[in-house]
């Protein structure tokens, strides 16, 4: 089936980028100011390009969910096409506990955040909440040999369905990195020694129960405003000061959202996206008044996978039947036209891991047939479907099939983290998936549906996959040129 080309236009519309806070002197109180901060960022970019050709290139960061950007590119170069029979080097092996946060990296300096238990039987049934006794934990490590710099642990009792441990990436925000744990503890600790500035629990705050699998909406951090999905009358969304943890703003009447917060810009105009369990809604991240609502309604309230942007379409995707691409529009005020509705067996339904939108082309794995599906944007047919990166041997369904889906740079090029905890390299186009290696990095320790998993997304930076389970993190080199190490 031919692929349907449809003009990107960058100058209307662009995925809002993130600096780090202590290097942006903008503020965020007013749309002028996010305009004046869109602006700036364009311009660092283009200095950017020209430092690359200048200027030797640098170790990238990876300081929270998917990235600097929150987009699944990782944009550092001089690193593998492909992986060979021979492997690749294991830099350093390091015991962590359990949980399903990815790491992220700053500065050579890798945080995981992860849960010890106590006691309690810590079973998984998608129905019903487990009670389980234990601490939550943020370590940092050194990047270069996975020595342990510091250790921040509070006690966090679970009565969460999916108790293995904390759901959200820790965010590096310049001098202090920022996490949420799966009971709704909010913290915010400095970057260099793990000392406690300010921390609440939501549940006791906003006067909420934990959603049934925990909070696990990554918090965003733009300017000096920290974002989240808290969940109430009023509260589905919550801004607040990072510097002090105070309220500056909140919105929405939604139950707790387990997706994560994005920011994205159309002709200049900012605006927040929330996925939650009654529709996807766009807010003004100055105020939160809100600009639009398109409803879909997942199964289980399971709103999880970020909706996704090229252009001027937005692809919002959930577990079962439920779909929507949209286009976006700004008639003096950010608007939304649906263009269509997934089916069972068109679009692609994502849970865990949240799509990439390349040319046209949605890439996600789906939660009913648990395979890899790419999408023609245009009409939501699919392209091709392949179970490479979930399960290999598998030729009818895998429930809940996952892979955590990366892009290298611009190119075709992608990185795919496997729930059997392999490390695959793969070209993805409208016309086919073509496997370029694969690399075994550590044992699936989870369970879901009788089997067991990885359901963690990794960290790429300095060259490095930092990648975790529930007993280890693993640094895997991703040098050009680096020997394989014997395994």
């Amino acid at each position: 089936m031919k692929r349907h080309k449809t003009e990107n236009t960058p100058s209307k519309s662009l995925t809002f980028e993130l600096l780090i806070s202590d290097r942006q002197q903008i503020g965020s109180n007013g749309d002028a100011l996010m305009i004046d901060y869109l602006f700036l960022l364009r311009r660092l970019r283009s200095v950017a390009l020209l430092f690359l050709f200048c200027c030797p290139v640098v170790a990238d960061d990876w300081k929270g969910w998917m990235g600097d950007n929150r987009d699944g590119v990782y944009r550092e170069t001089g690193i593998i096409n492909e992986i060979t029979s021979e492997g690749l080097r294991v830099k350093w092996r390091k015991a962590i506990g359990s949980g399903y946060a990815g790491p992220s990296v700053s500065e050579n300096r890798v945080f995981v955040f992860d849960y010890e238990k106590q006691s309690g039987d810590a079973f998984n049934d998608p129905g019903e909440r487990a009670s389980v006794q234990g601490s939550e934990r943020i370590t940092a490590f050194n990047g270069s040999s996975g020595e342990i710099l510091w250790q921040h642990t509070y006690e966090c009792n679970y009565s969460i369905s999916y108790p293995a441990g904390p759901r959200c990436t820790p965010t590096i925000d310049g001098k202090n990195i920022y996490t949420l744990g799966a009971e709704g503890d909010l913290r915010c600790l400095r970057v260099d020694d793990g000392t406690l500035l300010w921390h609440f629990n939501l549940k006791e705050r906003f006067a909420i129960e934990a959603p049934l699998w925990g909070f696990a909406s990554h918090p965003l951090i733009v300017n000096d405003l920290l974002y989240t999905a808290v969940g109430g009358r009023g509260q589905g969304v919550v801004a607040f000061d990072k510097n002090t943890g105070e309220v500056r703003w909140k919105s929405l009447d939604a139950k707790s959202s387990y997706c994560p917060l994005t920011l994205i810009s159309m002709d200049q105009q900012p605006q927040l996206i929330c996925f939650h369990p009654n529709g996807v809604s766009s807010l003004n991240p100055n105020n939160g008044a809100i600009f639009w609502t398109i409803p879909i309604q997942p199964d289980y309230e399971m709103s999880i996978a970020s909706p996704v942007v090229e252009g001027n379409r937005m692809f919002a995707s959930s577990i079962r039947t439920e779909a929507v691409m949209l286009q976006l529009t700004n008639n003096g005020k950010p608007q939304v036209q649906e263009l269509w509705r997934g089916e069972p067996k068109n679009a692609v339904h994502c849970a865990n891991s949240t799509p990439l939108f390349v040319n046209g082309v949605v890439y996600g794995t789906d939660c009913n047939d648990g395979n890899l599906v790419a999408v023609d944007a245009q009409n939501g047919s699919q392209l091709w479907t392949t179970f490479q990166p979930t399960k290999p041997d598998e030729t009818r369904y895998i429930r809940h099939g996952t892979a955590f889906i990366t892009r290298v740079g611009d190119s075709n090029r992608y990185f795919l983290m496997s729930e059997s905890g392999d490390l695959i390299i793969a070209e993805l186009s409208a016309e086919e998936y073509q496997e370029k290696g694969r690399f075994h990095v550590l044992e699936p320790t989870s369970e879901c549906f009788g089997r067991s998993v990885v359901w963690s997304h990794p960290a790429y930076a300095q060259k490095t996959l930092f990648a975790r389970n529930d007993k280890e993190i693993v640094a895997v080199s991703l040098a050009q040129g680096d020997k394989p190490s014997s395994n």
